[in-house]
């Protein structure tokens, strides 16, 4: 035991006195950082294409672009060739990692990005795999893809397009429209204030709109998952929702005037409001008014429950 004891010692002394990572005994990834700097004005345009790494992006009041990162591969030799090319204009920044032309190890090589834009920069696209994207405090369109990893949009004030697959989708706080859709993930929205669409599959949608919501569309799809939807006071638009094979749960304000069209198979439509009839109703079909009557609501699922609940 003595014995062992002291060459865990010596290891680790030998470390501390070289300077010498894990990662360099080849004990995990080979790492190398960089860091780039560019002027860009409010309302110039930034892209991104990377691979096997996550993006973040966060808007500051500075016109210039702050891009870190970090390279990573099985070798040193592995991490160093991952180029990283930067086209930096007068009005744009495009981002590229190019791949060498031997490229092997297709899996464990990547690239991460962390970027500071000016607040008002447009996100022309922005795009990695097998990775996650974090986008807050930017006032500019974007157009987010990924897979294989989550989209997190906070504090964002203009339209937005955002599409991965097997991982969900968050956003908080979005100033205009929102398109998204994800796969094997589940969405998540809280606070949009433009036109809502959303998308999934074997997941569920959570929807909170607030009173900024009133007069916009919406429409929300899944299969195999459920949905959860609140809508303001006064709201104006329609709404469409799906599923199948998962439940649909409406949260509506107690002053709500409105015109239910709602239709399940195997299971329940159940409603805390008081109703007048428009057409069929029976326990699988529901169409009625709420109130003096008002937008379409129509919610359609399968083998799942529809319930309308008061606020």
């Amino acid at each position: 035991m003595a014995t062992k004891l002291s060459f865990g010692f010596f290891a680790l002394l030998l470390l501390s006195v070289c300077g010498c990572g894990l990662e360099e005994l080849g004990v995990g990834r080979f790492t190398r950082d960089f860091h780039y700097s560019y002027p860009l004005k409010a309302g110039g345009r930034v892209s991104i294409a990377t691979f096997n790494g996550a993006v973040e992006i966060t808007g500051w009041d500075q016109d210039a672009v702050e891009i870190d990162g970090t390279k990573s591969g099985p070798s040193p030799e592995a991490a160093d060739a991952l180029r990283i090319n930067v086209n930096a204009l007068s009005d744009k920044i495009e981002i590229r990692v190019d791949r060498p032309a031997d490229f092997t190890n297709f899996g464990s090589r990547g690239v991460r990005f962390s970027l500071k834009v000016p607040r008002k920069t447009i996100l022309d696209r922005i795009a990695t795999s097998n990775g996650s994207i974090a986008v807050q405090g930017v006032a500019g369109p974007a157009h987010l893809s990924t897979s294989n990893g989550a989209v997190r949009v906070s504090n964002f004030d203009d339209n937005l397009e955002a599409h991965t697959s097997n991982g969900a989708i968050e956003l908080t706080d979005i100033g205009g429209n929102a398109i998204v859709t994800t796969s094997n993930g589940r969405v998540r929205v809280d606070n949009v204030r433009g036109v809502l669409e959303a998308n999934t599959s074997n997941s569920g949608i959570t929807a909170r709109l607030t009173g900024s919501h009133v007069s916009h569309s919406l429409r929300l799809e899944t299969t195999n998952g459920p949905v959860d939807l609140t809508l303001p006071a006064g709201f104006t638009s329609g709404a469409r929702v799906s599923s199948s094979n998962g439940s649909i749960v409406l949260h509506l304000p107690s002053d709500t005037n409105a015109h239910v069209l709602a239709r399940t198979n195997n299971a329940a439509i159940t409603s805390e409001f008081e109703m007048k009839v428009e057409g069929v109703i029976s326990k699988n079909h529901l169409d009625a008014l709420i109130g003096n009557g008002g937008p379409l609501l129509d919610l359609a699922t399968s083998n799942g429950a529809i319930r309308l609940l008061r606020m």
